[in-house]
């Protein structure tokens, strides 16, 4: 937990809401869950380790330290503001920094994408901090130890602007840094400068790494989700505010259909930009093995123009399937050229390592816990439009990689004195249910989710956790310190 630069911790009394309302805009996750289901046991990082560890969990679990609650708890309004830090506050967040490294913090996370703003529109803070500020808290992190400086970046900036500190980062402080790597259509070629520079970094002896996903980084758009097409017409923010049955016997009003496929709103251009444009990026999901590298002849603009049909009609049907539960699919990263062929060579590549699994965030857009299933069915079994990756690779990928990047080196392999967690697999049966949306967060708040099938037996430290697909009631898990 912690990465992107959120957190709760360290946090004094009157931040608990801003926290919240930080979280709820990055990572778009119910601000009333966790104002009914956070208990602040804690103002600082040790402490909040101490109520982590007092709770018993299915799975292990870890956690980074956030630079917005760290400025924000040294520099009050002037840190969440972005203003400069001073000397004195670079010292006094080192200070932190190194007392959450030595409770068992596994490293420290920031974000300097314009793409993270809290709920009020405010950029992430840290997002412009300057790299005296960054050397200042990976020097602390080296007083306690070392550990892992994980960023997400503006992607277009890094092979420029943010390389330079990275690499004297990594020299002045040996810290490893990880930086998320992924392909924006405005830069298709961008990611290849990277990896010369991964490569070139390793060369050199410096521990820089990218965090990478196992496929494109979309979002699964529905009408009872936090992002879908229609939100952008006038015809259906008359009706927004409905329940989710009142809105898709809205929707089949005549007239009301008849106007969001045919009209296009007087807006400056913001619906045409934002969704007639993009029409060749939106898949719909016609079921539960949702194609995560679709051809484009699957897409609602040329399916539209297959069928001789409007396209808006299209993306009304589609929304409006199952009783309003049906999904499209958008993906926004690393699907340039219409295929996962980035992420292949990606995978490959000995400098980046598994991540960017939206699993417990963006719950009502993204649906990627799914992620570790998808790469063991889609990359290894199932894949036909290009090459397939070993099975061993994708199995040690998210496993042992992952587990050395921290450090727990106890761990993600199976041999003598290995820490037993190991997952007994039905190789041929493994897929996925339909994605669904579930409202058992506190407060009844939303998320998506999606079951997986084929998972014969998960083990925890030896223990039982799962058998069948179905929880047996265990919680083995302990806080990674």
């Amino acid at each position: 937990m912690g990465n992107c630069g959120v957190g709760f911790a360290p946090a004094l009394e009157d931040r608990h809401e801003w926290l919240i309302e930080l979280m709820e805009g990055v990572e778009d996750i119910p601000g009333s869950a966790m104002a009914e289901g956070i208990t602040w046991q804690w103002r600082s990082f040790p402490e909040y380790l101490d109520a982590l560890e007092r709770r018993q969990r299915v799975i292990d679990i870890g956690a980074m330290i956030g630079h917005g609650a760290l400025r924000a708890y040294v520099m009050g309004d002037r840190g969440a503001a972005n203003e400069d830090a001073t000397a004195s506050d670079i010292a006094a967040m080192a200070v932190l920094v190194e007392e959450a490294m030595r409770a068992g913090a596994l490293g420290f996370s920031t974000s300097r994408t314009p793409i993270h703003r809290s709920k009020s529109g405010e950029l992430v803070p840290g997002t412009s901090a300057s790299p005296d500020e960054l050397f200042g808290i990976a020097e602390a992190m080296t007083s306690a130890g070392g550990g892992v400086f994980q960023y997400a970046p503006e992607h277009v900036r890094v092979p420029d602007d943010e390389w330079p500190w990275m690499m004297e980062m990594a020299r002045r402080t040996g810290v490893t840094v990880s930086v998320n790597l992924n392909q924006p259509d405005e830069g298709p070629e961008l990611w290849r400068r990277v990896v010369k520079q991964l490569d070139d970094a390793h060369a050199q002896g410096l521990d820089i790494i990218a965090q990478v996903a196992g496929r494109s980084i979309g979002v699964l758009m529905c009408l009872e989700g936090s992002l879908h097409p229609l939100l952008f017409h006038p015809a259906y923010a008359e009706i927004a505010h409905l329940g989710l049955h009142e809105r898709v016997r809205a929707l089949r009003e005549p007239a009301r259909r008849h106007r969001i496929i045919n009209d296009i709103p007087n807006d400056g251009g913001l619906f045409q930009n934002v969704v007639l444009d993009k029409l060749w990026k939106f898949y719909p999901v016609t079921d539960a093995n949702i194609d995560y590298e679709p051809h484009p002849s699957k897409s609602i603009k040329s399916l539209s123009e297959q069928r001789r049909v409007a396209p808006m009609e299209m993306v009304l049907d589609q929304l409006l399937a199952n009783e309003g539960r049906g999904f499209i699919y958008l993906p926004i990263f690393n699907y340039a050229y219409s295929d996962l062929s980035m992420t292949y060579d990606l995978q490959r590549h000995p400098r980046t390592r598994m991540g960017l699994s939206d699993a417990g965030a963006h719950c009502g857009a993204i649906c990627d816990g799914g992620t570790p299933t998808f790469m063991l069915t889609h990359w290894t079994r199932d894949r036909s439009r290009g090459p397939r990756l070993p099975l061993e690779w994708v199995v040690h990928r998210q496993t042992r990689q992952t587990a050395e990047v921290f450090g727990l080196t106890d761990r993600g392999l199976i041999a003598p004195g290995m820490k037993a967690d190991i997952n007994l697999i039905d190789y041929d049966r493994l897929t996925f249910d339909m994605p669904t949306m579930a409202y058992d967060f506190p407060a009844g708040a939303r998320r998506l989710v999606q079951h997986a099938k084929g998972y014969v037996g998960t083990f925890v430290s030896g223990v039982q956790t799962v058998d069948h697909d179905e929880f047996t009631g265990e919680l083995p898990g302990r806080l990674l310190r």
